[in-house]
């Protein structure tokens, strides 16, 4: 039997996050603005500002789309046969997602490996 650990770090997408913002300034630039409109310069971060920080946490999902902290979701066992697509997916099979590939595939993203937290 098969016995996958799984070890990330979220501080890894906060740093994913930053050198992305570092190589488009513009957006680091909205997101100091947002922070210093919403925070101010006086205090830090309070958790009861978070729901207010919608271009931070938008930077946020972005890095975790394009550097997911994990390379595969949590491995699941099919419950009954299942078609996806084309394919059978039998009862019992083991089912892994891939992360990096969900986050890049060109046919659900445009520009899949830039980073636009606009999106």
């Amino acid at each position: 039997e098969l016995i996958m650990a799984m070890v990330g770090n979220p501080s890894n997408a906060v740093e994913w996050a930053l050198a992305e913002m570092i190589n488009q300034p513009e957006l680091l630039q909205r997101a100091i603005e947002e922070l210093d409109n919403v925070v101010g310069k006086q205090r830090l971060v309070q958790e009861s500002d978070i729901p207010k920080l919608n271009y931070v946490k938008a930077c946020v999902r972005e890095a975790f789309r394009l550097h997911p902290i994990t390379a595969f979701n949590t491995p699941h066992v099919s419950m009954k046969d299942t078609m996806v697509g084309n394919y059978l997916i039998p009862k019992g099979s083991h089912i892994l997602l891939g992360r990096i590939g969900l986050g890049r595939n060109p046919k659900v993203w445009s520009e899949p490996y830039k980073f636009k937290p606009e999106r």
